[in-house]
């Protein structure tokens, strides 16, 4: 049996462990010649890497078999994707950068991030969808740079104040398209902040581990033909939910 080993991955890697995962979740299984089209390596560099993943633990691997990862490879495999992920969505939706750039990007970016680091990236992407005017600001102008405060300090409080009002009047004005609604209701694309999570402990287990508070902005990325499973992000993992499970998640639409 293979053990599980300690040391760091290296980056080449985990892109192997990544691109595994993607393929199970999009095909069901995964196999040599796919992850050879998907990296674009040679037959023989994939068989050698599989084998010292196997090595390791964190896939299950035969010849001329299909793929798998071991419940450790999987979780490795989850961590890789959310940096990558994490990091396309900030450059893409903060920054402004063309999505094949950002994914490029992201790809040599995410071996060498820490997770607090992709953690204050996601919040921040967070506020520039949820804040009323600073976030809106910054999308619309990339980079916004308040040129009025240097100019005229005292306008600053202008802006807090008529910030404050802005976020008041989001309470009572569009109330409808604002509601608290549960998530099995929002379709593919649509966002919420997260009211309440109720249901049964072990779906707020699920939710509580990846540091989901009350507030968190969570997506509806798919919905399975029959309405189930429900796949969702929030704070940039991935995760499939139940119908029912979903309807014990209560948000505001964003």
């Amino acid at each position: 049996m293979a053990t599980v080993m300690t040391e760091e991955l290296s980056s080449n890697m985990e892109d192997y462990l990544e691109t595994i995962f993607l393929l199970i979740k999009e095909f069901t299984v995964a196999r040599s010649k796919d992850i050879s089209r998907k990296l674009k390596v040679s037959r023989s560099s994939v068989t050698g890497a599989l084998r010292a993943l196997g090595t390791r633990g964190l896939v299950n691997y035969e010849p001329y078999g299909y793929v798998t990862l071991t419940q450790q490879g999987t979780k490795i495999a989850t961590r890789v994707l959310r940096r990558h992920e994490a990091l396309r969505d900030f450059f893409v939706n903060v920054l402004s950068v063309p999505e094949a750039e950002a994914d490029r990007s992201a790809c040599r970016m995410e071996h060498g991030v820490s997770k607090l680091i992709i953690d204050r990236l996601i919040e921040f992407a967070e506020f520039t969808e949820i804040c009323p005017r600073a976030g809106a600001k910054w999308v619309r102008g990339f980079g916004y740079q308040c040129e009025e405060a240097s100019l005229s300090p005292e306008k600053c409080e202008i802006c807090i104040s008529k910030c404050l009002d802005d976020f008041r009047n989001t309470q009572t004005k569009g109330e409808d398209n604002r509601m608290s609604i549960t998530l099995k209701e929002l379709a593919p694309g649509d966002k919420g902040q997260i009211v309440k999570v109720g249901g049964e402990s072990a779906v707020k287990r699920r939710i509580r581990d990846m540091g989901v508070t009350t507030g968190s902005l969570i997506e509806v990325i798919r919905v399975a033909p029959l309405g189930d499973p429900i796949d969702i992000k929030v704070k940039g993992y991935h995760l499939s939910l139940r119908k029912a499970e979903a309807s014990e998640i209560i948000v505001k639409k964003v």
